[in-house]
């Protein structure tokens, strides 16, 4: 029984491991991009989460220091099978970026002048910049599906907030962290006080 359970536990980690290995090695355009795609597959495909989750994942991921992607590896990892699965998961999604930028570093002046190379870069910008509206327009779905207006609100005036006012991202960042404490402040407070008569 005990063996079983280890070939189970090593098939996961294979499979996560795998899993972020492709999705690294297949994806252009940054961690927004592979956010999506991890969506597409860890929750869609596989089941491994729920949907509430992965959006919980994105925020962390997003408002944590360094890149997206090795973020919500670590996450991902960790809700699967604890450290041993964060490793995994870090490990599948650096490997090919790591390989695939040695190669590209070490022939750059041949790829910075060829003609075919930017124009593959051109036709790849056209399709992350689908990616990326595929991933805002779902976030945005998720937010309207929860029906609390203080949340559609909020998500439009950081719209404003970033296109038109040409705030940074880190500034809204760090300000939607801000209301999030102070809203679940005063979301326990509200409920010890119910709790009290």
């Amino acid at each position: 029984m005990s063996h079983k359970k280890e070939t189970q536990h090593g098939h996961l980690l294979w499979q996560l491991f795998i899993s972020t290995f492709m999705l690294s090695a297949c994806t252009f355009g940054g961690g927004f991009v592979i956010v999506s795609l991890m969506k597409k597959k860890f929750v869609e495909e596989l089941g491994w989460i729920e949907e509430s989750e992965m959006l919980d994942i994105t925020a962390i991921a997003q408002s944590s220091p360094g890149p997206i992607p090795i973020n919500a590896s670590v996450i991902l990892g960790y809700r699967m099978r604890g450290i041993i699965g964060s490793i995994v998961a870090v490990l599948g999604t650096s490997i090919p970026p790591l390989v695939i930028i040695s190669i590209i570093a070490g022939f750059y002046d041949a790829f910075r002048h060829n003609a075919v190379i930017a124009t593959a870069l051109l036709v790849m910008r056209a399709g992350v910049a689908a990616v990326i509206c595929d991933v805002v327009i779902n976030l945005a779905k998720n937010i309207i599906r929860t029906g609390n207006r203080f949340y559609m609100v909020l998500m439009v005036i950081t719209f404003v907030m970033t296109y038109f006012m040409g705030i940074s991202a880190m500034t809204i960042i760090l300000l939607c962290i801000a209301i999030g404490l102070i809203t679940l402040l005063l979301e326990m407070k509200r409920n010890k006080q119910q709790g009290d008569y």
